[in-house]
């Protein structure tokens, strides 16, 4: 970690004088779980794309048919 443990605890600091230190395991599980759910929708995202891709839907069609 080197020179930002010193920014980390100034950082954990503040947290507890703003909310308290009842509230930070809450704030610590909303922000997990928020994390999970962007992780979660982040991969099936990209499986609907490869999906996608392997169906060839949203290739460009043919501009110039002969």
């Amino acid at each position: 970690m080197g020179g930002r443990t010193g920014e980390l605890i100034l950082i954990l600091i503040v947290f507890v004088l703003l909310f308290g230190a009842q509230r930070l395991p809450e704030i610590g599980a909303a922000i997990g779980k928020a994390i999970r759910e962007f992780k979660k929708n982040l991969r099936d995202v990209e499986e609907e794309t490869d999906s996608e891709k392997d169906q060839g839907v949203g290739k460009p069609a043919d501009q110039n048919p002969k």
